[in-house]
């Protein structure tokens, strides 16, 4: 079973289908923690490979006494600058350059004038730093919440490790280095695919989320299970908190599935209350970003356990249009269910989002419709959607009409 949240049923698989459900999401506790994924993936790895025990555990021997040997090599140079953390115990964020930095010129000079021209302007213009992007600051914030770990937890792995993912080719690598080197980021690993798309490499770089500004890259990257959402800058610039990391999710078809927004949208409102009613002690299935919260959880509870709660540099929020009284309870159950807090829950019962989230003023908020998005940006906020669920086929609370098919 691969580490990510959970197991893709394919992109022509039946929303609606309980059979789909279950097949896309196993049980929250098979899947509570991403590095106990990553165990069963190499197992099954050795199994694949008919290895026997004793040369697994051998392998498995020599990758740790590698990677300790390394460490301790570099531990012995001397240098100010934070090395990435091990990528099994980290919590692993890939952007892509173009969520990273703004790159809407350079773009359009590739779009009209070709990739060689694109090529070489990066290239003529590499000693000049890009203008951060959609991510930066969440970047920086991320950044932020290390250098605090560090401090509690000198030796510790359990970081945020920054991989920048790009489809770029190598040549305007270096403008893209002078550029991270320009604004103090801690970003380390690149992967860079020379025209090639790079999801699959997410996997290898073991990436708990994707983050970019290509839709359909997007699209697939939820397909093969990993959490991605496609980043929007907000029309207006809102300053945002320098010392605390602030996430903001929507509830269904981002920590959820969509399997309640399918009744409301097949069956109304009224259906919809009935049903979370009846089966409000049964938990929600997960969505696509419910392992990013609970990776987001793992690290609060670090400061938890040396007693920074009230001044920890990570505070998550719920933003849903779902009504408190009428359907909240069974969210809040699921997310005891799952051992997940989450530190904000508002339910605003239809009312517009915006608002509540410009109050919040988080560095990245996920959600899966595009009129919330759309609504959250022009009021500030940093949004990224997340393609997943019925709600795509839907705008404002209307079916998108589909282009009839040519036969």
């Amino acid at each position: 079973m691969p580490r990510h949240a959970y197991v893709s049923a394919g992109r022509h698989a039946h929303r609606a289908s309980p059979h789909y459900i279950s097949a896309k999401f196993p049980s929250a506790a098979a899947l509570s923690c991403p590095r106990c994924v990553r165990g069963q993936e190499t197992r099954e790895f050795l199994n694949m490979s008919e290895m026997k025990p004793s040369d697994a555990a051998a392998a498995d021997d020599s990758g740790e006494k590698d990677w300790a040997a390394a460490k301790a090599f570099f531990d012995n140079l001397k240098t100010k600058t934070p090395r990435p953390p091990k990528p099994q115990y980290a919590v692993t964020i890939a952007v892509s350059s173009r969520t990273l930095f703004n790159l809407v010129a350079e773009r359009k000079i590739y779009e009209e004038e070709g990739l060689e021209k694109y090529v070489a302007h990066q290239l003529e213009h590499e000693s000049e730093p890009l203008k951060p992007g959609a991510a930066f600051p969440f970047v920086k914030a991320l950044m932020n919440v290390n250098a605090r770990l560090r401090e509690l937890y000198p030796d510790s792995e359990e970081l945020f490790d920054i991989v920048l993912m790009t489809n770029n080719h190598a040549q305007v690598g270096v403008r893209l280095i002078n550029s991270i080197n320009h604004y103090g980021l801690t970003i380390e690993r690149f992967c860079m695919t020379g025209g090639e798309s790079p999801i699959g490499y997410l996997k290898a770089y073991m990436t708990n989320l994707y983050l970019s500004k290509d839709s359909e890259k997007v699209t697939e990257a939820i397909e093969e299970g990993i959490a991605a959402a496609t980043m929007f800058m907000p029309s207006t610039e809102t300053q945002l908190s320098d010392t605390q990391l602030r996430v903001a999710f929507d509830g269904d078809a981002v920590l959820f599935s969509d399997e309640s927004e399918i009744i409301v949208k097949q069956h109304g409102l009224d259906t919809f209350f009935e049903h979370e009613k009846e089966f409000e002690n049964k938990p929600l299935a997960q969505g696509p970003l419910k392992c990013f919260l609970e990776a987001l959880g793992k690290l609060q509870r670090k400061f938890y356990a040396k007693n920074e709660r009230m001044n920890c540099p990570i505070r998550t929020y719920l933003v849903t249009a779902r009504s408190a009284a009428s359907s909240g309870a069974r969210v809040l159950k699921t997310l005891r269910s799952w051992g997940l807090e989450i530190d904000e829950a508002l339910f605003l019962a239809g009312a517009p989002k915006g608002p509540l989230l410009q109050k919040i003023r988080p560095h990245i908020y996920f959600d899966d419709q595009m009129f919330h998005i759309e609504g959250a940006k022009e009021l500030g906020t940093i949004s990224a959607h997340v393609p997943y669920g019925i709600g795509q086929k839907y705008h404002k609370g209307k079916l998108i009409e589909q282009p009839a098919k040519k036969e």
